[in-house]
């Protein structure tokens, strides 16, 4: 499953945007969101580990 956000959790600070390899999540600036596009995740688990505030999940 691709990596969800948790938008009550996320600030918006970008480190998963920085992290990700395939470049699937992206910054809403305007809701301060990370946002995942869903058909470009790989399920690597990369962004769950560098989220400061514990914001994104993969469920495998």
């Amino acid at each position: 499953m691709p990596a969800i956000v948790n938008a009550e959790e996320c600030s918006g600070c970008g480190t998963c945007v920085d992290e990700c390899p395939s470049e699937a999540i992206t910054l809403d600036e305007e809701a301060n969101l990370a946002v995942v596009d869903q058909d470009e995740c790989v399920e690597c688990g990369e962004c769950e580990e560098v989220c400061p505030n514990e914001a994104i999940t993969v469920e495998e």
